[in-house]
């Protein structure tokens, strides 16, 4: 494990201090569970991606395909949509723009690289088929007083609803900016919500336009306070806004998060018709 090497990069930010940081190590057919989580937890990032060998019979491009799994300090989670982007920016710089094709525990995700101007990479992925259902009124009681949100600090246009786009995340909705940016909550009572649920993040958003957005997720269950930047809840989030009429079904919504952290962030996800599957994208950077 000493000699494996770990990269560091950030995720929908070109700037090393903005978006959420990742670990990303592209050979880690040597490891077995214990060392890959031994290794998030060692880092400490909300998530670090472990590249091996594609499966048989995956398909896409040749030499750019591959199986990867994703660790936060605390265990193993099945999609992450931040260190996707970091792995794909990793991945450009070695071997190009263009696309991938990646086996996760939530299925098949494809991945875009494109140069940007100056060089700058972004990285789009396509989620795997989203779902959204209901959240009981007891559970929600709960997480609002895990929060210690009064109803009433809600927007009643955002139902709560628990959203699945490779992972499964609560979406709630702040009615105010100022009701999203006071983020102090009781982390042992939510982490115990999340787990019964099967949550990996609460999504807490503030509609701040037609197509924008500000958002934070609370993420206890992977051992951190908060996410700065949740590529997969943000297309869990796509998801919800199109089923629940919030958004066009075919539209690019502009997602911000990180900035009450100081690491701000820029996420797009773009919903088309026909389509069920949200794209999200984003730059990415190597942190030095």
């Amino acid at each position: 494990m000493t000699d494996t090497e770990v990269l560091h990069y950030t995720a929908f930010s070109h700037d090393p201090d903005g978006g959420n940081p990742a670990g990303v190590v592209l050979d880690a057919a040597g490891l077995d569970d214990g060392a890959m989580l031994a290794i998030a937890a060692r880092l400490g990032y909300s998530e670090t991606a472990f590249l091996t060998a594609p499966p048989e019979g995956l398909g896409g491009p040749a030499g750019r395909s591959f199986t990867v799994r994703y660790f936060s300090p605390k265990a193993e989670v099945p999609f992450c949509g931040h260190a996707t982007v970091a792995t794909a920016v990793a991945l450009g710089e070695r071997i190009g723009p263009g696309e991938l094709l990646l086996a996760t525990r939530a299925g098949t995700v494809p991945v875009s690289v494109t140069a940007e101007d100056g060089g700058r990479l972004r990285a789009t992925l396509t989620s795997v088929e989203p779902h959204v259902e209901e959240i009981g009124a007891a559970d929600l009681a709960e997480a609002l007083a895990a929060l210690d949100w009064p109803v009433g600090d809600l927007d009643p246009a955002f139902p709560p609803r628990i959203a699945y786009a490779g992972a499964r995340h609560l979406v709630l909705g702040a009615a105010t900016r100022a009701r999203l940016a006071d983020l102090a909550y009781d982390f042992a009572r939510l982490e115990a919500l999340m787990r019964r649920l099967d949550l990996t993040t609460v999504q807490l958003v503030h509609r701040a336009g037609p197509a924008e957005f500000h958002v934070r997720d609370p993420f206890p269950v992977g051992g951190v306070v908060e996410d700065p930047a949740t590529g997969a809840a943000a297309a869990a989030f796509g998801a919800y806004a199109r089923e629940l009429g919030l958004v066009p079904a075919d539209a690019v919504l502009t997602l911000h998060q990180g900035e009450d952290m100081g690491r701000p962030g820029v996420l797009t996800v773009e919903l088309r018709t026909g389509d069920p599957r949200v794209r999200v994208g984003g730059e990415g950077v190597r942190i030095p």
